[in-house]
């Protein structure tokens, strides 16, 4: 199903690999993203037992938000700590090594808030939650990297958009596990925010077992037979000397013997319209509107007439159809391209959008129109997890180079955590004054980056990174012509 040739078993431990990488790394951003909703008046709850047993007083309502507020946010300044660290990690230790150091953080952080109601300490929950942010952070990035670098062609699309799959997977097990049926209760919450050490303990006993990604072994370790090693182990044990070469091309390409960093990244001139992609693509996968859709879900089920107790399963349904079409993506990625799923998906949201703000405007005035919302936002997650969702990470890892793709990860992760703490914290005062109106913001962010990408984002399927960059040469060399051409000018006019 998910390979197109006979030979489907020669991939086996690609796809181990791609599951132990997933399980431990972008699958934890996607769980700590959703898993504190459940359990947050719980939390809220102990941490008031806990100030009266020190204080003999109950907490204050005020210093009660700010508290949780920083849980909240700590894993959002976590995230980006680790993500301005994960490219000099990746790029001094290598992938694997750097995952494996990585695990130790949640196991640590697992420890901390199961023993929280034990030792009587709302501290130790923010403490983990900023160490689940740090691994979030590491382990988004390096697994984009370890997974952008252990395909080849053919089943590239499909392995980048693994990233994809184990984040909405994430958020949608974070969701299951927070029901009332599973761990969403008062005495199973410390258990709930610690079981996230176990996926963490998954991958630090398996890893172990693969190896390093092959470009980084012949790139930057200059190791040769450990190259050719690695892919033997995961693509099978056939003659790989066309893929090795590609890489030897793309080796003769390199300005440096080391990978380059971000101010590096940012100032070379022949990957500017690189950058611009990834900019573009980064931001609009942030201020799309999906996070806002699962914030304002809740409202719309409730205006439906949908009970306080039912609404968390509708929000569940939501996930399972980002998540069923991130991975219907993945299968026909390879086949048709990213472009056009990105592009297609960017069309059907900003659609989807316009007509939401419709049904909402019209909700009080017939009773079937919250039905229409609702039906919306299903479809809305649908276009967001087979568009945009599932190929933008795809689409930056395979722009960029071995040397340049750890300083581009750090700059996409940057965004990310920047992009989720003003969502968090902007929305809430959107809706107060913008009502269903705020989501206008998101269709018109969605549909100039669309437009955007229409005309300057060329296909990568089936490419190499020297058939992509060259693809980026005519508007790169242009960019440099005309800088050229303004100085030549300048100096002239000077002269005169």
């Amino acid at each position: 199903m998910l390979f197109y040739s006979v030979d489907q078993l020669q991939y086996r431990g690609l796809l181990i690999l791609i599951f132990v990488l997933g399980i431990g790394g972008s699958f934890q951003y996607g769980f700590h993203i959703s898993v504190l909703n459940s359990p947050s008046q719980f939390v809220k709850t102990f941490i008031n037992d806990t100030w009266i047993h020190r204080y003999r007083l109950p907490i204050a309502d005020s210093s009660l938000t700010l508290l949780w507020s920083f849980i909240v946010s700590s894993y959002c300044i976590g995230g980006l700590m680790g993500s301005l660290g994960s490219g000099y990690l990746s790029s001094r230790y290598g992938k694997k090594r750097s995952l494996l150091c990585s695990d130790l953080i949640p196991i640590a952080a697992a420890l901390l808030v199961g023993l929280s109601v034990t030792a009587k300490s709302f501290e130790m929950i923010l403490i983990s939650r900023f160490l689940y942010g740090v691994n979030a952070g590491l382990g988004l990035n390096i697994h984009s990297q370890y997974a952008g670098e252990i395909a080849d062609k053919k089943l590239r699309g499909f392995t980048n958009t693994s990233i994809a799959i184990f984040v909405t997977s994430g958020k949608l097990v974070g969701q299951i596990l927070g029901l009332r049926e599973m761990l969403g209760i008062e005495s199973q919450w410390p258990l709930l925010l610690a079981i996230s050490g176990l996926w963490a303990l998954v991958q630090l006993v398996i890893l172990p077992f693969f190896p390093e990604s092959p470009p980084y072994l012949l790139m930057e370790k200059k190791d040769k037979d450990g190259c050719i090693r690695a892919l033997k182990q995961l693509w099978g044990d056939r003659d790989h000397q066309n893929e090795f070469n590609e890489m030897l091309r793309e080796q003769a390409t390199r300005k440096s013997v080391r990978s380059l960093s971000v101010l590096e990244l940012l100032r070379e001139p022949s990957l500017r319209w690189q950058m611009y992609m990834l900019l573009t693509l980064t931001t609009a996968l942030q201020l799309c509107g999906i996070n806002a859709i699962y914030f304002y879900a809740a409202e719309v089920f409730r205006a439906a007439g949908f009970s306080d107790t039912t609404i968390p399963y509708l929000t569940v349904g939501v996930g399972v159809c980002e998540s069923s079409s991130v991975i219907l993506c993945s299968l026909v990625v390879d086949r048709f391209g990213r472009r056009l799923a990105l592009l297609t998906g960017y069309a059907s949201m900003v659609l989807t959008l316009g007509l939401l703000i419709l049904t909402i405007s019209l909700q009080d005035k017939y009773t079937w129109m919250p039905f229409c919302s609702i039906i919306l936002i299903f479809l809305y997650s649908v276009s967001f997890g087979s568009g945009p969702g599932a190929t933008t990470m795809t689409i930056n890892l395979e722009i960029f180079s071995q040397e340049a793709r750890a300083a581009a990860m750090v700059i996409v992760g940057v965004i990310n955590w920047l992009g989720l703490s003003v969502i968090g914290m902007v929305f809430p005062f959107l809706v107060a004054t913008m009502k269903q109106y705020c989501f206008l913001v998101f269709l018109i962010i969605t549909a100039i980056c669309g437009v955007f990408l229409y005309f300057y984002l060329p296909e990568t399927k089936g490419k190499s990174w020297l058939e992509i960059s060259e693809d980026f040469n005519k508007y790169n060399t242009r960019s440099q012509c005309s800088i050229k051409c303004h100085l030549e000018v300048y100096v002239i006019s000077t002269k005169l």
